[in-house]
């Protein structure tokens, strides 16, 4: 099993591009599967979970190829409906198959899903979806059962914003007779992202972006060829990569406005940004000040982003108060921050972080993809080496991180 070896206390310094968003890139690479033929999607990093849809698609009797950023999918040949554990275990976003399986071949049998243990992250909200368009949808020995002659537009409330759940009823939606109307639906940018990729395919889709999405459904799409955007977590995750080491960095192929929450927060303790026509540049300051923060929906600031932040205060001047209200076990990386000498104290869902003058050295182990993101930025502050462990969790969400901070100056090895 890889791990990973960083030597703390070296100031980044130069440019980095970011590559394209997972989060985009498998709702998209799910959504092939609404027409017949090949798709091409552009801009797609190398990662683990694209590697795993890829297998998902193949598993259906889809063709899949991925080749210098871009996937090609060719769906005309689907000749299975299930998701089967195997796949499914390891990933959430394998769920996304279900609308469209269901939408386009009228049935669907998909293992309820994995992923990182950060929470219940439960699909009611998908079921009770598909079950107002028609669907009938039960659980059987662990998989999700949902067949349906033809989708019928329905009026689809959601108690709270779900990513994953507009994406997979905006897909659904969009080859169901009628029209449908997902209210309190999410506004991150992969939903508009997906949104825009299903309107090139012939969608009829309004309100992307908003809180109310209203989709008129067609009788037939076709594939498409189009780019993922730039992964804004990614984006964020170097900002405070660069913050904590005092660092001077150049962000390229990175879209600040898909991250006004996170921008705004980090000039509150002190660092530095400048707007560049294809990014950003990101100072850090001498010593980081403490500032509190709250999870919130988008456009609020991201979970995703959440143990980073936790990374940046536990060596802020003062005391943050950090209040996480999306997972209800998104504190796992707080004991290993503490193995490094961050003074941090968990109750229920709120942790208070008294900043330290410098974090040390020490063996840890990634409990999750942004847990293990937030380690790697205490590791390069920390005095001295880390080692973090079980670093499969990064590989499924950051493309040659390690690559990318030696760019920076950073002193990393992969130790396989």
């Amino acid at each position: 099993m890889d791990k990973l070896v960083i030597k703390g206390g070296i100031r980044l310094k130069g440019e980095v591009e970011i590559s394209g968003a997972k989060n985009a890139a498998l709702p998209a690479i799910a959504a092939s599967l609404l027409a017949s033929g090949k798709s091409r999607l552009k801009g797609v990093p190398d990662l683990v979970d694209v590697k795993t849809m890829g297998r998902l698609l193949e598993n259906l009797g889809a063709g899949f190829q991925y080749v210098d950023s871009s996937v090609e999918i060719d769906t005309a040949k689907i000749r299975r409906f299930e998701a089967p554990y195997e796949l499914v275990k390891t990933m959430r976003a394998s769920v996304l198959v279900l609308g469209p399986l269901v939408a386009r071949f009228g049935r669907a049998r998909v293992s309820l899903p994995g992923g990182c243990a950060i929470g219940a992250r439960p699909i009611n909200l998908h079921l009770m979806g598909l079950e107002k368009m028609g669907a009938k949808v039960r659980l059987d020995k662990g998989y999700v059962v949902a067949t349906a002659k033809r989708l019928k537009g329905a009026h689809i409330y959601f108690d709270i914003p779900s990513v994953t759940g507009t994406e997979n009823l905006m897909m659904a939606a969009s080859l169901a007779k009628g029209t449908t109307i997902i209210d309190n639906a999410a506004r991150e940018p992969e939903v508009v992202n997906l949104a825009d990729i299903l309107v090139s395919m012939g969608a009829k889709i309004k309100g992307a972006g908003e809180s109310i999405i209203v989709i008129e459904g067609v009788d037939e799409l076709r594939p498409f060829d189009q780019y993922v955007i730039p992964d804004r977590i990614e984006c964020g995750t170097f900002m405070a990569a660069s913050a904590i080491t005092g660092g001077d960095v150049i962000l390229k192929n990175c879209r600040p406005e898909h991250l006004d929450a996170v921008v705004l927060k980090l000039k509150e303790t002190g660092v530095a940004f400048e707007p560049l026509s294809a990014g950003i540049r990101v100072i850090g300051p001498d010593r980081l000040e403490a500032n509190d923060l709250k999870t919130m929906p988008y456009p609020g600031f991201p979970t995703d982003m959440q143990a980073q932040f936790m990374a940046l205060m536990s060596v802020a001047r003062g005391t943050s108060v950090i209040q996480e209200t999306i997972f209800e076990n998104r504190f796992m990386h707080v004991a290993e921050l503490r193995r490094m000498g961050a003074d941090i104290s968990v109750q229920a869902a709120t942790a208070t972080v008294k900043g330290v003058r410098g974090l040390v050295g020490a063996d840890v182990m990634a409990t999750d993809l942004r847990a293990s993101a937030s380690l790697v930025i205490a590791a390069l502050a920390a005095k001295g080496k880390t080692t973090i462990h079980r670093l499969y969790h990064l590989d499924r969400g950051y493309e040659k991180m390690e690559e990318k901070l030696r760019r920076l100056g950073a002193i990393v090895e992969r130790v396989r």
